[in-house]
């Protein structure tokens, strides 16, 4: 193996035949899978922050999807690398698990590895490294604790609620409408939400999406929404006291399942199976009339022949609606979902106190929306956009909102953001470090300058100079010992020609269960990967 420069200087390796690069092993490896995963931290680190960027993503068939929630950022991406796939994993577990923070979840792991490559560097073992971090990471959950507030809210006063569903949507493209989204997001958990047992059910709310007209359209539907239309122009577009039979057969002549050919040699022949088409659909409808069904909605699609009798009955009906929205209806409506015609009894009906077809614009766009049904725990948000885009990304926005504000229904604590909490954390970590002997000192105080890490991503998005303002906001801290002096990025200069400021009168807050497990899920990652010293691929372990 030779080295070489061409004309412009630049080195490149010559392999004699068969001479395959060896492979990688020992802290070389680790250092490789260090590079590979901060690469990924680095992609989302910008888009960290209320002043965070977006990215476009462009799928393999020409999708375009804008967004700056890192979850969906990294499962687009579809990486390659082994160790990056797990960063890609890390964000979808935080967003599993808390819905909200994807983005910063990864800058720590990133900001934890990019600290652990300069431990190597002098000389110490992966696994000390690993150890250090697991004990500095327990010291940043109790500090977390202990700086958490309690918010007490009720159905009454929701306004906490609403301050940390405003947080959260300060990052998105919704930021302008914030308040109103935040209200949306904060009343569409509390209509499904059981006090009770402190749960929520999100299978009870629908997000539909229709372009056009423009974010602050956006509403929440007390029922269901549809993108389906009534079947027959002619048909009522307005059904009072609803009675809805919701059927998964379709409404035509049973066909046989088997391979058939039917041959019908005289006139005679083919009126008879004319008239028993017909019976067959007068029978159908007749079966759905004697049930007091005022209202069909199919799963499957029918024919013109079964649309005209159901408009000369005055049914009007609804087809290809899917398995799902048929599962919400039923819920929603109390009624049940019928597989064939002998089976529809009146009890069997859904119960919805009006159904109507609402059109949009000038276009032929309808929407079906189901009101006052019969079991209200069922809701919708009808998000409006300019376009396609930016109404998916909107949906986005609302389900990390509803996520934290079910984390704050499970779990009422909460600390604040703008970076004060990650500054309060790095100040007990370095402060512990100093009562610990040995090696593992070195590794906490490199989890103490990792947490650092997001302030300064925080105001490096913001435009400001990213070391003074982080430095002012902790001494402000260390000064006052108040752990809620964090980033005021969109505040004039303070006194001290700094933005820091106090969170808490800012009001903004993070739910303490979406931090924790955040460190967690960080410093669980960047112990695995110090862990791993060789990549084997089949076929390749010599």
């Amino acid at each position: 193996m030779s080295m070489i420069y061409d004309e412009y200087g630049r080195p490149f390796i010559i392999l004699k035949e068969q001479q395959a690069k060896a492979r990688v092993k020992g802290i070389e490896a680790t250092k490789s899978n260090i590079l590979a995963a901060t690469s990924i931290s680095n992609i989302v680190r910008t888009s960290l922050g209320p002043k965070g960027m977006d990215k476009i993503l462009v799928s393999p068939d020409g999708d375009v999807t804008i967004t700056n929630d890192g979850a969906t950022i990294l499962n687009q991406m579809q990486v390659q690398n082994q160790v990056a796939k797990l960063m890609v994993e890390l964000s979808a577990s935080q967003d599993d698990e808390v819905g909200d923070g994807t983005t910063g979840v990864v800058v720590l792991a990133g900001a934890l590895l990019e600290q652990a490559e300069k431990l190597l560097d002098r000389g110490i073992h992966p696994v000390r490294i690993a150890e250090g971090f697991e004990k500095a990471a327990d010291v940043a959950i109790k500090t977390l604790n202990e700086i958490s507030d309690r918010v007490e809210f009720s159905t009454e006063n929701t306004e906490p609620l609403v301050t940390t569903a405003m947080t959260t949507l300060s990052s998105k493209i919704i930021n302008e409408n914030k308040r109103k989204m935040a209200e949306i997001a904060v009343n569409a958990v509390l209509d499904v939400a059981d006090l009770d047992r402190n749960d929520v059910n999100f299978d009870m709310i629908r997000m539909e999406g229709k372009p056009g007209g423009s974010l602050e359209d956006t509403e929440l539907v007390n029922g269901i929404v549809i993108d389906k239309d009534i079947s027959h122009p002619q048909m009522a577009k307005t059904i009072k006291d609803a009675k809805m039979c919701i059927l998964t057969c379709p409404f035509e002549p049973p066909k046989p399942k088997t391979k058939h050919r039917l041959d019908i040699s005289s006139k005679e022949a083919y009126e008879k199976l004319y008239k028993q088409e017909q019976d067959y659909f007068r029978e159908m409808v007749q079966q759905v009339k004697d049930s007091g069904a005022n209202l069909v909605i199919c799963q499957w699609g029918f024919d013109d022949e079964a649309n005209h009798l159901l408009l000369q009955n005055n049914l009007p009906a609804v087809r290809w609606v899917g398995g799902v929205e048929i599962e919400h209806i039923a819920i929603a409506t109390g009624g049940r979902i019928v597989p064939r015609f002998s089976e529809l009894t009146p009890d069997k009906l859904g119960k919805a106190g009006l159904v109507r077809e609402v059109s949009f614009g000038n276009t032929n766009e309808r929407m079906l929306v189901i009101e006052d049904c019969a079991n209200l725990k069922a809701v919708t948000v009808l998000v409006r956009g300019g376009n396609k885009m930016i109404v998916e990304e909107a949906k986005r926005s609302l389900h990390d909102a509803m996520c934290v504000v079910r984390n704050l229904i499970k779990d009422n604590r909460v600390v604040y953001g703008g970076g004060s909490a990650e500054i309060a954390c790095s100040l007990a970590v370095s402060k512990y470090a100093d009562t610990v002997a040995g090696v593992d000192q070195y590794a906490i105080r490199a989890f103490s300058d990792a947490l650092d890490d997001i302030p300064l991503a925080l105001a490096e998005n913001s435009g400001l100079s990213p070391i003074e303002e982080v430095a002012a906001a902790k001494s402000k801290q260390l000064k006052d010992g108040n752990p809620t002096i964090g980033l005021g990025l969109d505040l004039p200069l303070g006194e001290d020609g700094h933005h820091s400021s106090d969170m808490k009168q800012l009001g903004i807050f993070e739910t303490l269960i979406g931090k924790q497990e955040q460190l967690q899920l960080a410093t669980q990652v960047v112990k695995m990967i110090m862990k791993i010293d060789d990549v084997i691929s089949m076929g390749h372990y010599q």
